[in-house]
C-alpha cells in the first residue's frame, strides 16, 4: 500500500515542483563524460562483472570495504569524476524513507517540510552538544557565559521564510534584536544602521532554536552524534554506514552539509554529477574568538553599540556583545563578546581545525585582540584582558560562490543537496533551500518516479561569485545603510 502524501496548495510554504533548467552551452559539465557508466539497481541481486562469480551479498559491516580517505586530492577528484552513475529503477517503498545527512538549518527545515508532506525522514548530525551546525551557541557554566559563536543574527526578506519566522516568534523561539548595530571604522568611528530591516536572534542563542525545531513532529528521527562515512546503493535503496556500522536504508538521500567530509562521502557514491557540483563550491575560513570581560569595553558615545561590522582592520570583521543581544537586562554581570576574524586573516593563519597548535592559537588570539584595540581606537595594550577566552576555527565557514538555485536533485540517483550556499550564505538561504528540496522530493515520490528527467534540477548550473560580509549575507540590510548617517567617535 502506498503512503498517502498530504499537501496543501493554499500554503505559501509549499513550493511548486522545480522545473529543470536547461544545461548551459558553456558548461563543461553539461553532459556526463563517456567514462560515466549507467548501472541499474533493481530489486534483484546485483549482477557480478564476472558471470562465474556468485551474486554479491547485501552490504553489511562484514562485507563492506574500508573507505580510503588517505588518497591524494588529485586522485580523489579523478575517481569522483570517473565513478559510475547510479540509476535506480525499482519502485519506492510503500512508506518511503529519506535519509538527511546534516542537521543544520537546511537539513532541519527540509525534514520539517517532508513531515508536512507525509514523508518520514532520519536526520544524521555530527553535533555532540546539539543540532544546528553553524547555528552554534556555547554555554560556559557555572555563571553561565553564553556566546553565539557562529550565526549571529538573521533577516527575513523571503515571504516563505517570513512565515516560518512568524511561527518561531509565536512559539517564543526567536525575538527581534533591536540593539544598535552598524559599521565600525578603524580608529573608533561608528556609523549606525538607522533604518535596517528587522533582525532576529534565538531567545537563548541560536542552537536552542535549532534544537527546538523538531519538537512538534513525530515523523522525524534524529541520530547524533553520527558521522556517516559511506553511501552504498543496493537493491533500489541507499544503505548508509558509519565506520562500517549500518545506519539504515533509505529510498532517497539528502546531503545537507558541505566541505571536505561531504566531498569524501560523494567521492565513491555513484553520484558524479552531484559530486562535481559540490566540488565546485568554494568556502572561506573564519576564526571565532569568544571573550568574557568583567567590565564593559571602553566604548564611548551616546549609546553603546551591540554589534558592528569592522572595516580597515586585518584581523577583525565583526564584534557583538552577546550579553546585551541575548538579554534585555542591564545587569552588572560579565559581558560576553564574540569576535570574528576576516576571511583573509583566517586564510593566512589557517591550520587543521581538528588540531590547532598552541603557538598558532596564541598568535591568532593576540592578533585579534590587537585588532579590537585598533577598531575601537584604543592605545596598544589598553584593552582589558578577558577572564575567559576560547578560540575556534571554522575551517569551512561560508561559501564564496553559488549556483543560485534553491536545491540540487539527481532523480536517477535519488539524491539531493540543500544548503545556504545554493542561494547565498545566510540562515534564510538555508531554510529556503531546505523547503525547496523537501517539496521537490515529495512531488517526485508522489509521481512514482516514472519520469525522472522532469525532476532533475541544479546538476549543470554555473557558479558565480558571492557578494556579502565575511560572516555572511543579511538580505535587506545592505540597502539600509545610511550614507549620511550621524557618526560617533567612540574615543576622545
Amino acid at each position: 500500500m502506498m503512503t498517502t502524501l498530504t499537501c496543501s496548495s493554499s500554503s505559501s510554504l509549499i513550493l511548486q515542483p522545480l522545473k529543470p533548467p536547461k544545461p548551459s552551452k558553456l558548461s563543461r559539465f553539461s553532459k556526463p563524460r563517456t567514462l560515466i557508466l549507467t548501472v541499474t539497481f533493481s530489486s534483484e541481486s546485483k549482477p557480478s562483472k564476472n558471470p562465474s562469480k556468485k551474486p554479491q551479498k547485501q552490504p553489511t559491516s562484514k562485507f563492506r570495504r574500508r573507505a580510503s580517505y588517505g588518497s591524494s586530492r588529485r586522485s580523489t577528484i579523478k575517481k569522483t569524476f570517473s565513478q559510475e552513475q547510479v540509476n535506480f529503477t525499482a519502485p519506492f517503498s510503500s512508506e518511503p524513507q529519506v535519509g538527511i545527512i546534516g542537521g543544520g538549518m537546511a537539513g532541519l527545515v527540509c525534514a520539517l517540510n517532508l513531515d508536512k508532506r507525509g514523508v518520514k525522514s532520519t536526520v544524521f548530525d555530527t553535533g555532540i552538544h546539539g543540532l544546528g551546525g553553524r547555528m552554534g551557541t556555547r554555554i560556559i557554566d557555572p555563571q553561565p557565559l553564553i556566546f553565539d559563536h557562529a550565526a549571529q543574527f538573521f533577516t527575513a526578506s523571503d515571504s516563505r521564510f517570513g512565515q516560518l519566522v512568524d511561527g518561531w516568534l509565536e512559539r517564543g523561539l526567536v525575538r527581534e534584536w533591536k540593539g544598535m548595530i552598524g559599521e565600525l571604522e578603524v580608529g573608533g568611528r561608528f556609523v549606525p544602521y538607522l533604518d535596517s530591516p528587522p533582525r532576529y536572534v534565538g531567545v537563548n542563542g541560536m542552537r536552542p532554536l535549532a534544537d527546538s525545531l523538531l519538537a512538534q513532529t513525530s515523523m522525524v528521527n534524529v541520530v547524533r552524534p553520527s558521522w556517516i562515512s559511506k553511501l552504498e546503493p543496493y537493491n533500489g535503496m541507499w544503505h548508509l554506514s558509519e565506520n562500517r556500522k549500518p545506519q539504515g536504508q533509505f529510498d532517497i538521500i539528502i546531503i545537507a552539509h558541505n566541505g571536505k567530509c561531504a566531498n569524501r562521502l560523494l567521492g565513491s557514491s555513484g553520484l558524479p554529477l552531484i559530486a562535481r557540483q559540490m566540488k565546485r563550491l568554494e568556502l572561506n575560513s573564519i576564526w571565532a574568538l569568544l571573550a568574557a570581560f568583567e567590565d564593559p569595553l571602553p566604548i564611548a558615545g551616546p549609546e553603546q553599540f551591540e554589534g558592528a561590522f569592522v572595516n580597515g582592520v586585518d584581523s577583525i570583521s565583526w564584534m557583538a556583545n552577546n550579553s546585551k543581544k541575548l538579554s534585555s537586562s542591564q545587569s552588572n554581570d560579565p559581558q560576553c563578546w564574540t569576535f570574528f576574524s576576516t576571511a583573509a586573516y583566517a586564510k593566512q593563519t589557517k591550520v587543521p581545525q581538528e588540531n590547532i597548535p598552541n603557538a598558532t592559537a596564541e598568535k591568532v588570539k593576540t592578533g585579534m585582540l590587537e585588532g579590537i584595540e585598533a577598531a575601537l581606537g584604543l592605545s596598544n595594550g589598553s584593552l582589558p584582558r578577558p577572564f575567559y577566552s576560547r578560540l575556534q576555527l571554522w575551517g569551512a565557514a561560508l561559501p564564496t560562490n553559488t549556483p543560485g538555485v534553491p536545491c540540487i536533485f539527481d532523480p536517477h540517483g535519488r539524491a539531493g543537496i540543500c544548503g545556504d550556499w545554493l542561494l547565498g550564505s545566510s540562515v534564510e538561504s538555508a531554510a529556503v533551500s531546505g523547503m525547496a528540496l523537501a517539496n521537490h522530493i515529495a512531488e517526485y515520490i508522489q509521481s512514482g518516479g516514472v519520469d525522472p528527467e522532469e525532476f532533475a534540477v541544479g546538476l549543470h548550473d554555473e557558479f558565480q561569485p558571492l557578494e556579502g560580509y565575511d560572516i555572511g549575507q543579511f538580505p535587506g540590510l545592505e540597502s539600509k545603510v545610511e550614507e549620511e548617517a550621524q557618526t560617533y567617535q567612540l574615543t576622545p
